[in-house]
């Protein structure tokens, strides 16, 4: 499911398609499996986004407004048809600190600004920098991921009369049953028929057993009753107040010194979120591209969200996967999934908060199954010992804090590893010249940058060398100015015993920084493959044509 995740990204923002049918032909089959799978999405959200209202420490409205709207506007402007994004719990516990500190009138200021930051990120194209998550990163994404999403299923073994308990008795064997038959009708259904995507089928006829027999389980009813009750539609034009009389916080720079970290924090994370969740959709669905215009898309649906008082959101791995895997490829399954879930805020609350949470956390956990990368194990005893090192840490990092520092921390720590490795590449091979005779080579190998300076300068025999030397960077690279200051310090060396030095092959880039230093260059005709070369000679400190 991984594998080639981290194929290139789109560089410019394609044009919205709002073609609903694009790619997949207008066909009554697709509509028909579009709205179901649209439909079966829409039954997860509610309770997730009820859940995670709570986290945050807002009420379940917010949640719910926030699931719509960006769900909506995402799927009608996103870079990924097939995606799914609503209220998450990524953001809600960043949000949860604000909310504590400063009431929940600043975070819809702070889910504003969030938007703006990511619609910004989206037009300077930042998004492309997601390809520089390196594989290892993703396969630990992945599995960390798959983790957190089976860590908050149980908390849906607990008592709903008693939050601090967990159910037990025949209680608790008739949830582990329901969600086993669950899973068993999604694992079973697409081997009978694929007309009824198989969540939608699972949470079905458990919901029809359960409502049939009496049977006595938790249901959304009861984790809404918990958390404030699930609301009903609530006009979102006031006066000024917000949807429930909460004031808004007032336009002043104080307001912006307090929401500007959160906002920065809730943007980094939704960002890398929803990026990472494109990439995997993208596998799964075999499309590439529209990392700049998902960035636009989430920040767009963020402003509009933090106006109608939401909490925001980002791309949901959990739905998006259940999506994808019930057949939703158009943006039919998105609009569906929100439309239907305003349809359930309006008029249909009543009827879901019948639905058992047995069937929804069978849903997920079958989403666990298919998100994990079980190969990943396989993968460890055949990659070198630090991409193994690093799946291991972002797994742990993301089930212990979050999905941004793990993602930073993956990619740091991989940066630190290949600039280690390219450290010890740098060496030479040295023989007479053939052309300028008396004259030594050095064919330096490798590149040479901040981490491979102390072994290019250790690489040079000052003391015995002749009084002319040559230093061929035609199988090197020069990289940075780590780089090109110890290429002086090698000259310094040689002018200090009396000796000149000819650079050749080095490329224009450093020829202008050299030249920026003081030094004078001339072109030669010797060109590397990577950019216009040059033919250097050092002598008294002074780099001239030679």
């Amino acid at each position: 499911m991984t594998r080639g995740i981290m194929a290139t990204l789109a560089k410019q923002i394609s044009p919205p398609n709002l073609s609903i049918m694009q790619d997949e032909g207008f066909t009554v089959s697709r509509v028909r499996t579009e709205l179901l799978s649209g439909l079966t999405v829409a039954l997860a959200l509610v309770p997730e986004a009820v859940a995670f209202a709570f986290v945050a420490g807002v009420h379940p409205l917010v949640g719910l407004y926030a699931a719509f709207l960006v769900g909506l506007i995402t799927a009608l402007i996103g870079g990924r048809p097939g995606m799914i994004s609503g209220a998450t719990g990524a953001l809600a516990v960043v949000m949860v600190a604000l909310v504590a500190q400063h009431g929940v009138e600043y975070l819809f200021a702070t889910v504003v600004l969030m938007g703006i930051l990511q619609v910004i990120a989206g037009v300077m194209h930042w998004g492309k920098f997601i390809r520089l998550v390196p594989h290892p990163v993703m396969l630990g994404f992945v599995n960390g991921l798959a983790i957190v999403i089976f860590l908050a299923q149980l908390t849906q073994f607990k008592d709903p009369a008693n939050p601090g308990a967990w159910l037990a008795g025949t209680q608790l064997y008739m949830m582990l049953g329901l969600v086993g038959l669950t899973m068993l009708i999604i694992w079973g259904m697409p081997k009978i028929t694929s007309v009824i995507p198989a969540p939608l089928a699972g949470i079905g006829v458990v919901a029809g057993l359960v409502i049939a027999f009496g049977i006595n389980v938790p249901t959304v009813g009861d984790m809404a009753s918990i958390k404030g009750g699930l609301p009903s539609f609530h006009n979102p034009f006031g006066t000024g107040e917000g949807l429930y009389g909460t004031p808004l916080a007032p336009l002043t720079f104080e307001t912006l010194q307090i929401i500007l970290p959160y906002a920065v924090i809730l943007a980094a994370i939704g960002l890398i979120e929803s990026l990472l969740t494109l990439n995997l959709v993208g596998e799964i669905t075999g499309k590439r591209g529209g990392a700049s215009q998902e960035c636009i898309a989430q920040g767009t649906s963020n402003i509009v969200t933090g106006f109608f008082a939401g909490m925001g959101g980002c791309a949901m791995i959990g739905q998006s996967m259940i999506n994808v895997k019930s057949g939703g490829r158009t943006r039919i399954a998105g609009i569906t999934a929100a439309l239907f879930l305003l349809l359930f805020i309006v008029v249909a609350s009543p009827l879901i908060e019948q639905i058992p949470l047995a069937a929804l956390v069978g849903v997920m956990f079958m989403v666990v199954i298919g998100t994990f990368a079980w190969n990943s194990f396989k993968v460890m005893t055949k990659v070198p010992a630090m991409d193994a090192f690093v799946i291991v840490l972002v797994t742990v990092v993301t089930v212990m804090t979050d999905l941004a520092i793990a993602v930073v921390v993956g990619v740091i720590v991989s940066a630190l590893a290949y600039a280690w490795n390219n450290a010890r590449r740098i060496h030479a091979y040295t023989r007479e010249s053939e052309s300028d005779k008396g004259a030594k080579v050095y064919e330096i190998e490798g590149p040479l940058f901040f981490g491979s300076t102390d072994g290019f300068i250790e690489l040079f025999d000052v003391a015995g060398d002749p009084d002319r030397v040559i230093v061929d960077f035609a199988r090197s690279r020069v990289v940075d100015q780590s780089a090109l200051q110890a290429i002086e310090a090698v000259a310094g060396k040689y002018e200090a015993e009396g000796k000149s030095i000819v650079l050749r092959h080095l490329s224009r880039d450093c020829h202008q920084l050299l030249t920026k230093a003081g030094h004078l260059m001339v072109d030669s005709d010797d060109d590397p493959d990577y950019q216009v070369a040059t033919d250097y000679s050092v002598r008294t400190g002074v780099l001239g044509s030679h």
